[in-house]
């Protein structure tokens, strides 16, 4: 199965959308969108630049483990994934987004 897109209104009324992989596990969460074109400026944004290694950005949380942001060319943060219990987790999990987002399908939830 490919991966896809959700988009969604969250409990305070803002649009977000989350990347799912194939097995249907998130890879990738936005931040929340005043407006749904926004939010789905947002997810062009992800299939443009997940193609592009040097887009990720791999970080630590402040409990020490691994995460990793996707940033567009102006170095906005355009979504983050999870936090890993490692590296190589980490790193399976950007390859994961350069490999589901750019072909991945939008299924809107937020009608």
């Amino acid at each position: 199965m490919a991966g896809k897109f959700e988009l969604y209104k969250d409990k305070g009324g803002e649009f977000r959308f989350r990347l799912k992989a194939g097995n249907g596990e998130n890879i990738l969460a936005s931040e929340g969108y005043k407006d749904k074109s926004s939010a789905e400026n947002g997810i062009a944004s992800v299939k443009k630049n997940a193609g592009d290694k040097a887009r990720f950005e791999v970080k630590d949380s402040t409990s020490g483990k691994p995460y990793f942001v996707l940033k567009a060319a102006n170095h906005q943060i355009i979504g983050q994934s999870q936090m890993y219990d490692n590296a190589a987790s980490c790193a399976n999990g950007v390859e994961s987004v350069m490999k589901n987002a750019p072909d991945a399908a939008v299924d809107d939830q937020s009608a």
